[in-house]
């Protein structure tokens, strides 16, 4: 079937018409041919094996099995009546059921004729059921070309209802692959011989309607390649042109203040990851090209130096750096710490946000043309029209999912060409999703923790150990130490969330009696300034326990803050517990985190609390999450449609994803226009998919 076949509205395909068009068209998405044949099945039902009774087992499976009806009667209900089938065979006996469409069954059923049924099982009593079941003669079965393993497709409520089932979706697809006999190829040659891949022709056949299990298997793999192939030539090349396309300040030299600060001021040695990443943005920043690097890192690895020192080098080269944060505490904070580590070395910080006086903000305004001030911190203010740098060279930005495309974008108008980009998150994405999702930025990771920090230790209690719990508190409180208590906060607007949390704080109180003890609250139905009054006064230790809701997860830094008690710790994603975790051991003293949970834990709630006491590795902890809760909810709304995979799945699939990336990279390499004889089905295919959507638009 060619392209433009394939982009046929749906309604001019046999049997659809414009009643069922509109219905696949807002329940399924399904518009064209090509999106009908793209709607893959998501399991298989075995038809292969055929049961006896006496085999069959307590669970809602669906079954096939050979016998006869040997009794029909009608049993009246309270609503109606419904037909009830005596069935055996040599091993036993059960019975089926009809609610509905008695007369045929009645019509048409023979007593004693070995018949094939299939549906769904039952069991009550001891004795099992089957309501509805597909029926076949014996004889007429035997003479029809079985297809073994039969489709399930997705479906919703509104398409049963309406009569569009699994068998109608399975005939139009049928019908359409009919029509279509072939598809043209669209791997090179090479990729099919060296990994032995089925035609495209044979791939869509097997996948809708399998062979055998081995060819179901090798057709899945051939088209999850293929998607993972192309979506990634995609990432690779906008890459690769970025930076042929988008020259970049040249910083050539390595002077004054970056080495006065690496042999003076710095206060630690640096880790082996730190320099490792230090030398990856080095080489970046002296190739010519505009750079544009993601830096991963646990809470506490260090990434924050790591960005001053490469701010220091933009400054050397005679540039100014700014850093934008998402939140002004987090601005506020990153101006005290880098301001402390600058005086020595006489480089000028200043902090721009929303509450920035005017006057300030005029002599700041001048400061920053002149070329005065080398390093602006602050919040969204940055990006204001009326922020004008003298020569603007590096633009770091701190928890990149917070900020959009155009507010990237209007940092690149600061100068007449766009500054580097560092973009830091210590939300750690697994490998695999980093690279599918910021395939165009270049990814440096900071996998260690500096000498001297202790691993957070991290136990499971449940709700029955709690005076245990409140006995460590004081011990830790003895000790001269401060406490978080967290509560989980679905929605603001939760009632019984609120009340859990005062319930909480009122227990907490009266276990821990002024005037010995201090404790604060914060939740998200406080004013904003009596949030940063409690706030306040735990940083400054005025207060030893800190009750809050999950407000606190970025941002404040209390080093000697070191237990962390989060309560109802089931009803918190992993990724979140784990940010939660890393607002303690900021110290140097030992820390702890404590989940208290109720007895009752699900499957997922088990794995959850096992791998946090398990391990302290963002990265790993990434990979579980990405696993429990798929990739989409992991990086938040604005970016869970990003993947709009048919076939592929980044978690399972990881394997393939990796084949495909390196075959990808190796045309990348070698031919990035996809010119080359050898590349022109690439180039057709490449065109035809991303004519219309550009999925990667947003990355800038």
């Amino acid at each position: 079937m060619d392209a433009k076949t394939l982009q046929t509205p749906i309604e001019y395909l046999k049997g659809v018409g414009p009643g069922r068009a509109d219905l696949l068209k807002t329940e399924l998405g399904i518009h064209r041919f090509q999106d009908l044949l793209q709607f893959f099945p998501f399991r298989y039902i075995d038809k292969s094996r055929f049961y006896k009774i006496s085999e069959l087992q307590d669970s809602s499976a669906e079954v096939q099995i050979i016998g006869k009806i040997t009794t029909i009667r009608t049993v009246p209900m309270k609503k109606g009546k419904r037909l009830v089938a005596e069935f055996e065979d040599a091993t036993g006996t059960m019975e089926l059921v009809w609610f509905r469409g008695h007369k045929w069954i009645l019509e048409n059923l023979k007593i004693n004729t070995p018949y094939v049924i299939f549906g769904k099982l039952n069991y009550f009593k001891g004795s099992f059921s089957m309501p509805h079941p597909e029926i076949e003669e014996l004889e007429k079965a035997k003479t029809k070309a079985q297809i073994k393993l039969q489709p399930v497709y997705p479906s919703t409520e509104k398409l049963s209802k309406r009569g569009i089932s699994n068998r109608v979706i399975s005939t139009l697809i049928f019908s359409l692959l009919e029509q279509a006999k072939t598809f043209q190829e669209t791997l090179p040659n090479n990729v099919m011989s060296d990994l032995k891949l089925l035609s495209k022709t044979e791939a869509m056949r097997n996948v809708h309607f399998p062979q055998s299990a081995e060819l179901l298997s090798k057709a899945q793999f051939r088209l999850k390649f293929e998607e993972f192939y192309y979506i990634q030539l995609q990432l690779l090349r906008k890459n690769a042109v970025h930076k042929i396309k988008i020259k970049g300040f040249t910083f050539g030299q390595v002077g004054e203040y970056f080495n006065s600060f690496y042999k003076s001021v710095l206060p630690f040695e640096l880790t082996n990851a730190q320099k490792r990443v230090l030398k990856e943005i080095r080489k970046d920043l002296g190739s010519n090209a505009q750079m544009n690097r993601l830096l991963q890192g646990d809470v506490g690895s260090g990434k924050t130096i790591v960005a001053l020192m490469t701010m220091l080098m933009a400054i050397d080269n005679g540039f100014q750096a700014c850093l934008m944060a998402p939140t002004e505490i987090l601005a506020t904070q990153h101006y005290e710490g880098l301001s402390e580590l600058c005086e020595p070395i006489g480089v000028e910080v200043e902090l721009l946000t929303g509450s920035t006086k005017k006057k300030d903000r005029k002599i700041l305004h001048e400061r920053l043309q002149s070329g005065e001030l080398h390093i602006l911190i602050g919040t969204h203010a940055l990006i204001e029209d009326k922020v004008q740098f003298k020569n603007l060279g590096l633009a770091v930005i701190d928890e990149q999912h917070r900020f959009g495309v155009a507010q990237r974008a209007k940092l690149w108008k600061k100068n007449t060409l766009p500054p580097h980009v560092l973009v830091m998150t210590a939300t750690p994405i697994p490998r695999t999703l980093a690279m599918s999702l910021y395939g165009d930025l270049d990814v440096s990771v900071i996998d260690e923790l500096p000498p001297g920090r202790k691993a957070i230790k991290t136990v499971h209690r449940y709700d029955s150990n709690r005076l245990r719990v409140f006995k460590f508190i004081k011990d830790e409180i003895d000790k001269g130490r401060q406490v978080y208590i967290v509560y989980p906060l679905i929605e603001e607007s939760a009632n019984f969330d609120y009340k859990d949390l005062m319930d909480g704080y009122v227990s907490i109180e009266r276990e821990f009696p002024k005037p010995k003890y201090q404790v604060s609250i914060v939740h998200g139905k406080m004013k904003p300034e009596d949030k940063a009054f409690e706030m306040e006064r735990f940083v400054q230790g005025k207060t030893q326990i800190m009750v809050a809701t999950t407000v606190i997860e970025v941002g404040v830094n209390v080093p000697n803050a070191s237990l962390m008690i989060i309560e109802s710790a089931e009803r918190f994603g992993l990724s979140q517990l784990h940010q939660l975790r890393g607002r303690v051991g900021r110290g140097a003293e030992q820390s702890y985190c404590v989940l208290i949970t109720g007895k009752k834990l699900s499957a997922d709630g088990k794995t959850r609390m096992e791998t946090m006491t398990a391990t302290n590795d963002g990265f790993q902890i990434a990979e579980v999450d990405l696993k429990l809760r798929g990739p989409g909810n992991l990086m938040g709304t604005q970016q869970s449609g990003v993947l709009d995979l048919k076939i592929a799945d980044l978690v399972k699939d990881n394997q393939i994803l990796k084949i495909a990336r390196s075959y990808a990279h190796h045309v990348i390499k070698a031919d990035p226009n996809f010119q080359m004889d050898e590349h022109k089905m690439i180039n057709i295919t490449y065109r035809a998919m991303f004519k219309d959507q550009t999925i990667w638009n947003y990355i800038s």
